[in-house]
């Protein structure tokens, strides 16, 4: 039995697990939401929570502790920059949302997010959708200088 032992090992050796809970920490900071499993998400939960703390320090001693755990320096530079919105809290900076089970193996995952990130995520997908708009159009237009129909009505033509 494992009584008192305060770690999940997630069926991997020490230096894999280190590495999975580096990248899972550093991927969640650039990205502001990722999609793992739900014991994944408990397992990274502690550490996220240490790596916002040191970025509402600010100090450089915290800037190079945060620097020797994530991954890149980007990764370092969007904690500094994300740690204030988090001033008044003192804790609780993730949002885990379970969703479901993954069809192959059954395991369950989660949504795991930083708080406030719904801003964040929603002007992404609008410059997203700009982007895709602006293709499309642009797709379009060489079309009509080319001579040829759009496929929309092409597809009403051959009708």
């Amino acid at each position: 039995m494992r009584h008192k032992i305060a770690t999940w090992k997630l069926g991997r050796n020490t230096s894999h697990r280190q590495a999975l809970l580096r990248n899972l920490v550093t991927s969640l900071i650039l990205e502001e939401r990722i999609e793992t499993s739900a014991v994944r998400a408990k397992f990274m939960r502690p550490h996220v929570e240490k790596m916002i703390t040191l970025g509402k320090r600010g100090d450089l001693a915290a800037r190079r502790q945060a620097a020797a755990f994530l991954m890149t320096r980007a990764a370092v530079d969007k904690l500094f920059d994300i740690a204030p919105r988090f001033g008044d809290r003192e804790g609780g900076y993730l949002r885990i949302i379970r969703n479901g089970w993954k069809k192959g193996d059954g395991t369950e995952t989660a949504l795991v997010e930083l708080l406030g990130a719904e801003k964040t995520l929603e002007a992404k997908k609008e410059k997203t959708a700009e982007r895709r708009a602006k293709r499309i159009e642009e797709t379009r237009k060489q079309m009509e200088e080319a001579g040829e129909q759009p496929l929309a009505d092409a597809g009403e033509e051959k009708k």
